[in-house]
Protein backbone atom coordinates (compact mmCIF):
# COMPACT_ATOMS: atom_id res chain seq x y z
CA UNK A 1 0.00 0.00 0.00
CA UNK A 2 2.96 2.46 1.02
CA UNK A 3 4.61 1.18 -2.60
CA UNK A 4 1.07 2.51 -4.22
CA UNK A 5 1.53 5.71 -2.39
CA UNK A 6 4.76 6.68 -3.27
CA UNK A 7 3.89 5.48 -6.98
CA UNK A 8 0.59 8.07 -6.83
CA UNK A 9 2.92 11.03 -5.23
CA UNK A 10 5.52 10.60 -8.20
CA UNK A 11 3.60 10.78 -10.68
CA UNK A 12 1.23 13.47 -9.40
CA UNK A 13 4.72 15.22 -8.97
CA UNK A 14 5.96 14.63 -12.03
CA UNK A 15 2.54 15.91 -14.29
CA UNK A 16 2.35 19.17 -11.97
CA UNK A 17 6.10 19.58 -13.17
CA UNK A 18 5.44 19.32 -16.93
CA UNK A 19 2.33 21.87 -16.42
CA UNK A 20 4.19 24.20 -14.48
CA UNK A 21 6.99 24.44 -17.29
CA UNK A 22 4.45 23.93 -20.24
CA UNK A 23 2.93 27.28 -18.53
CA UNK A 24 6.21 28.58 -18.02
CA UNK A 25 7.31 28.29 -21.66
CA UNK A 26 4.34 30.26 -22.61
CA UNK A 27 4.57 32.92 -20.40
CA UNK A 28 8.29 33.07 -21.97
CA UNK A 29 6.47 33.19 -25.53
CA UNK A 30 6.15 36.20 -27.24
CA UNK A 31 4.65 36.58 -30.41
CA UNK A 32 6.14 39.58 -32.83
CA UNK A 33 3.63 41.65 -34.29
CA UNK A 34 4.01 43.50 -37.73
CA UNK A 35 3.17 46.94 -37.94
CA UNK A 36 1.29 48.62 -40.38
CA UNK A 37 4.08 50.20 -42.40
CA UNK A 38 5.72 46.48 -41.91
CA UNK A 39 2.55 44.67 -43.70
CA UNK A 40 2.98 47.60 -46.82
CA UNK A 41 6.30 47.14 -47.51
CA UNK A 42 6.57 43.32 -47.45
CA UNK A 43 5.31 42.83 -51.21
CA UNK A 44 4.73 44.52 -54.43
CA UNK A 45 1.26 45.26 -54.98
CA UNK A 46 -0.72 45.48 -57.75
CA UNK A 47 -3.77 47.37 -58.20
CA UNK A 48 -6.56 44.43 -59.63
CA UNK A 49 -9.78 46.19 -58.93
CA UNK A 50 -11.81 49.81 -57.96
CA UNK A 51 -15.39 50.56 -56.71
CA UNK A 52 -17.12 53.87 -56.86
CA UNK A 53 -18.90 55.17 -53.87
CA UNK A 54 -22.16 53.60 -54.46
CA UNK A 55 -19.81 50.27 -54.06
CA UNK A 56 -20.35 49.36 -58.16
CA UNK A 57 -17.16 48.42 -60.05
CA UNK A 58 -15.22 50.85 -61.94
CA UNK A 59 -13.26 49.83 -65.08
CA UNK A 60 -9.12 50.63 -64.21
CA UNK A 61 -8.99 52.76 -67.95
CA UNK A 62 -11.67 55.11 -66.29
CA UNK A 63 -10.47 58.56 -66.25
CA UNK A 64 -11.81 58.97 -62.51
CA UNK A 65 -9.30 55.62 -61.67
CA UNK A 66 -6.14 55.35 -63.93
CA UNK A 67 -4.30 58.04 -62.13
CA UNK A 68 -4.04 55.17 -59.29
CA UNK A 69 -3.65 52.30 -61.16
CA UNK A 70 -0.06 50.18 -61.15
CA UNK A 71 2.13 47.95 -59.44
CA UNK A 72 3.27 49.83 -56.72
CA UNK A 73 6.15 49.22 -54.57
CA UNK A 74 6.80 50.57 -50.79
CA UNK A 75 10.26 50.01 -49.81
CA UNK A 76 11.28 49.53 -46.15
CA UNK A 77 13.79 52.96 -46.43
CA UNK A 78 10.42 54.95 -46.87
CA UNK A 79 10.79 55.43 -50.48
CA UNK A 80 8.03 54.53 -52.72
CA UNK A 81 7.56 53.38 -57.06
CA UNK A 82 4.91 52.94 -58.86
CA UNK A 83 4.77 52.02 -62.40
CA UNK A 84 1.85 51.57 -64.87
CA UNK A 85 0.19 48.16 -65.90
CA UNK A 86 2.89 48.30 -68.75
CA UNK A 87 5.84 48.80 -66.17
CA UNK A 88 6.43 52.36 -67.11
CA UNK A 89 7.53 54.34 -64.32
CA UNK A 90 4.61 56.85 -63.20
CA UNK A 91 5.87 58.23 -60.01
CA UNK A 92 8.25 57.98 -57.22
CA UNK A 93 9.21 59.65 -53.81
CA UNK A 94 8.60 58.74 -49.64
CA UNK A 95 5.31 57.26 -47.66
CA UNK A 96 4.31 56.50 -44.77
CA UNK A 97 1.16 54.70 -42.69
CA UNK A 98 0.07 55.82 -39.22
CA UNK A 99 1.07 53.87 -36.39
CA UNK A 100 -3.03 52.41 -36.61
CA UNK A 101 -2.72 51.62 -39.80
CA UNK A 102 -5.28 53.98 -40.82
CA UNK A 103 -4.08 56.26 -42.81
CA UNK A 104 -0.94 55.93 -45.88
CA UNK A 105 0.48 59.07 -47.65
CA UNK A 106 2.54 59.57 -50.41
CA UNK A 107 4.97 62.32 -51.51
CA UNK A 108 6.07 62.36 -55.10
CA UNK A 109 9.04 64.31 -55.57
CA UNK A 110 10.62 65.74 -58.94
CA UNK A 111 14.52 64.21 -60.03
CA UNK A 112 16.02 68.03 -57.56
CA UNK A 113 14.39 66.45 -54.59
CA UNK A 114 11.28 69.41 -54.62
CA UNK A 115 7.88 67.94 -53.84
CA UNK A 116 5.08 67.13 -56.97
CA UNK A 117 2.32 66.52 -54.56
CA UNK A 118 1.35 64.95 -51.50
CA UNK A 119 -1.51 62.33 -51.55
CA UNK A 120 -3.14 61.30 -48.30
CA UNK A 121 -5.80 58.37 -47.78
CA UNK A 122 -8.28 56.10 -46.04
CA UNK A 123 -6.48 52.43 -45.34
CA UNK A 124 -9.73 50.07 -45.66
CA UNK A 125 -7.93 47.04 -45.85
CA UNK A 126 -4.00 46.25 -45.15
CA UNK A 127 -3.22 41.96 -44.44
CA UNK A 128 -1.15 39.77 -46.29
CA UNK A 129 -2.91 39.64 -49.51
CA UNK A 130 -5.11 42.54 -50.08
CA UNK A 131 -4.10 46.51 -49.61
CA UNK A 132 -7.21 48.60 -50.44
CA UNK A 133 -7.88 52.45 -49.97
CA UNK A 134 -10.02 55.24 -49.99
CA UNK A 135 -9.85 58.45 -52.15
CA UNK A 136 -11.31 61.64 -51.80
CA UNK A 137 -11.17 62.68 -55.56
CA UNK A 138 -13.50 66.24 -55.21
CA UNK A 139 -11.90 68.41 -52.68
CA UNK A 140 -14.80 70.29 -52.56
CA UNK A 141 -16.92 67.59 -51.96
CA UNK A 142 -16.68 64.64 -49.71
CA UNK A 143 -19.15 62.35 -50.97
CA UNK A 144 -17.22 61.67 -54.40
CA UNK A 145 -14.43 58.58 -53.74
CA UNK A 146 -13.35 55.90 -54.74
CA UNK A 147 -12.15 52.36 -53.08
CA UNK A 148 -9.04 51.37 -55.44
CA UNK A 149 -8.14 47.81 -54.25
CA UNK A 150 -4.61 45.97 -54.33
CA UNK A 151 -3.70 42.86 -54.73
CA UNK A 152 -0.47 41.05 -53.15
CA UNK A 153 1.71 40.44 -56.07
CA UNK A 154 5.06 38.48 -57.29
CA UNK A 155 5.70 41.36 -59.77
CA UNK A 156 9.34 42.53 -60.18
CA UNK A 157 10.09 45.47 -60.48
CA UNK A 158 11.76 46.87 -63.46
CA UNK A 159 14.92 46.66 -63.89
CA UNK A 160 16.06 48.90 -66.79
CA UNK A 161 17.13 51.87 -65.08
CA UNK A 162 13.79 54.35 -65.41
CA UNK A 163 14.16 54.85 -61.63
CA UNK A 164 18.02 55.55 -61.83
CA UNK A 165 17.15 58.23 -64.22
CA UNK A 166 14.28 59.89 -62.74
CA UNK A 167 16.04 59.92 -58.93
CA UNK A 168 18.27 63.12 -59.44
CA UNK A 169 19.12 65.34 -61.76
CA UNK A 170 22.08 64.94 -64.22
CA UNK A 171 24.96 67.55 -65.25
CA UNK A 172 27.07 66.89 -68.52
CA UNK A 173 30.51 66.82 -67.20
CA UNK A 174 32.53 65.33 -69.79
CA UNK A 175 32.67 63.91 -73.54
CA UNK A 176 34.63 62.00 -75.61
CA UNK A 177 34.97 61.18 -79.78
CA UNK A 178 34.76 57.75 -81.45
CA UNK A 179 38.91 57.53 -80.36
CA UNK A 180 38.13 57.78 -76.44
CA UNK A 181 39.75 61.16 -76.64
CA UNK A 182 38.45 64.03 -74.28
CA UNK A 183 36.17 66.69 -76.19
CA UNK A 184 35.65 70.23 -74.52
CA UNK A 185 32.25 70.69 -73.88
CA UNK A 186 32.11 73.95 -75.80
CA UNK A 187 33.23 71.99 -78.83
CA UNK A 188 30.77 72.19 -81.79
CA UNK A 189 30.21 68.47 -81.75
CA UNK A 190 28.78 68.18 -78.43
CA UNK A 191 27.43 71.12 -77.48
CA UNK A 192 24.42 70.72 -78.27
CA UNK A 193 23.74 67.44 -75.82
CA UNK A 194 25.23 69.30 -72.50
CA UNK A 195 23.36 70.67 -69.86
CA UNK A 196 21.39 70.01 -66.76
CA UNK A 197 19.02 67.05 -67.43
CA UNK A 198 15.65 66.53 -65.31
CA UNK A 199 14.34 63.30 -66.21
CA UNK A 200 10.86 63.16 -64.44
CA UNK A 201 8.93 59.93 -63.10
CA UNK A 202 5.59 61.03 -65.22
CA UNK A 203 7.85 60.74 -68.14
CA UNK A 204 8.63 64.33 -69.25
CA UNK A 205 11.95 65.91 -69.34
CA UNK A 206 13.75 69.22 -69.43
CA UNK A 207 17.08 70.10 -70.13
CA UNK A 208 18.85 73.33 -69.39
CA UNK A 209 22.15 74.76 -69.93
CA UNK A 210 24.70 74.92 -68.09
CA UNK A 211 23.44 78.68 -67.56
CA UNK A 212 20.06 77.52 -66.47
CA UNK A 213 18.24 78.70 -69.66
CA UNK A 214 15.82 76.19 -71.05
CA UNK A 215 17.30 73.79 -74.04
CA UNK A 216 14.11 71.44 -74.99
CA UNK A 217 11.06 69.77 -73.39
CA UNK A 218 9.09 66.92 -73.92
CA UNK A 219 8.76 62.90 -73.18
CA UNK A 220 11.16 59.81 -72.41
CA UNK A 221 11.52 56.33 -71.97
CA UNK A 222 13.93 53.64 -71.72
CA UNK A 223 13.67 50.43 -73.65
CA UNK A 224 12.37 47.18 -72.13
CA UNK A 225 16.31 45.88 -71.92
CA UNK A 226 17.46 48.92 -70.54
CA UNK A 227 19.90 49.66 -73.55
CA UNK A 228 18.21 52.86 -75.25
CA UNK A 229 17.03 55.92 -73.72
CA UNK A 230 14.70 57.92 -75.96
CA UNK A 231 13.69 61.53 -75.88
CA UNK A 232 10.80 63.65 -77.95
CA UNK A 233 11.40 67.26 -78.15
CA UNK A 234 7.85 69.25 -77.74
CA UNK A 235 7.29 72.88 -78.25
CA UNK A 236 5.54 75.16 -76.33
CA UNK A 237 2.45 74.04 -77.89
CA UNK A 238 3.10 70.26 -77.59
CA UNK A 239 4.38 69.80 -81.62
CA UNK A 240 7.06 67.27 -82.00
CA UNK A 241 11.24 69.13 -82.69
CA UNK A 242 12.79 65.97 -82.67
CA UNK A 243 13.04 62.75 -81.61
CA UNK A 244 16.36 60.78 -80.46
CA UNK A 245 17.24 57.27 -79.30
CA UNK A 246 21.08 57.05 -77.82
CA UNK A 247 22.99 54.18 -76.65
CA UNK A 248 23.20 53.98 -72.98
CA UNK A 249 26.60 52.38 -71.48
CA UNK A 250 26.34 53.61 -68.13
CA UNK A 251 23.32 54.29 -66.23
CA UNK A 252 23.86 53.59 -62.71
CA UNK A 253 23.78 56.35 -59.06
CA UNK A 254 26.16 59.02 -59.53
CA UNK A 255 26.96 58.41 -64.03
CA UNK A 256 24.70 57.99 -67.04
CA UNK A 257 26.28 58.33 -70.21
CA UNK A 258 25.25 58.10 -73.56
CA UNK A 259 26.90 57.70 -76.99
CA UNK A 260 25.41 59.28 -79.82
CA UNK A 261 25.96 59.37 -83.73
CA UNK A 262 24.96 62.53 -85.42
CA UNK A 263 24.87 61.23 -88.63
CA UNK A 264 22.69 57.82 -88.59
CA UNK A 265 24.23 57.53 -92.03
CA UNK A 266 28.22 57.13 -90.58
CA UNK A 267 27.61 55.01 -87.26
CA UNK A 268 31.59 54.84 -86.81
CA UNK A 269 31.49 58.90 -86.05
CA UNK A 270 30.13 58.69 -82.45
CA UNK A 271 30.66 60.69 -79.05
CA UNK A 272 30.26 59.21 -75.79
CA UNK A 273 28.27 62.03 -73.39
CA UNK A 274 29.29 61.77 -69.84
CA UNK A 275 26.90 62.94 -66.84
CA UNK A 276 27.20 62.77 -63.64
CA UNK A 277 25.14 62.91 -60.62
CA UNK A 278 24.45 66.66 -59.33
CA UNK A 279 22.31 68.50 -56.80
CA UNK A 280 21.33 71.13 -58.99
CA UNK A 281 17.97 72.42 -58.33
CA UNK A 282 15.79 73.12 -61.82
CA UNK A 283 15.94 76.72 -62.43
Amino acid sequence: MNTLKKLCYLLTTMLLSVAFVSCSDNDDMVMEQITPSQMLSSTPWETTAARDKNGQPVNLSDASVNGFVGFAYFKADGNFVIYGLNDVLRSRGTWSVDPLGKTRIITALNPDGTTIFTRSVDILVLNNNEFTYRIHTNPSDPSVYYDIIHTKTAHAEPANGQLTLASTPWETTGAKNSSGNPVALTDPSVSGFVGYSYFKANGTFTIYGLNNLLRSQGTWSISPDGKKRTITALDANGNVLFTRTVDILTLNSSEFTYRIAPDAGNPSVYYDIIHTKVDHKEP
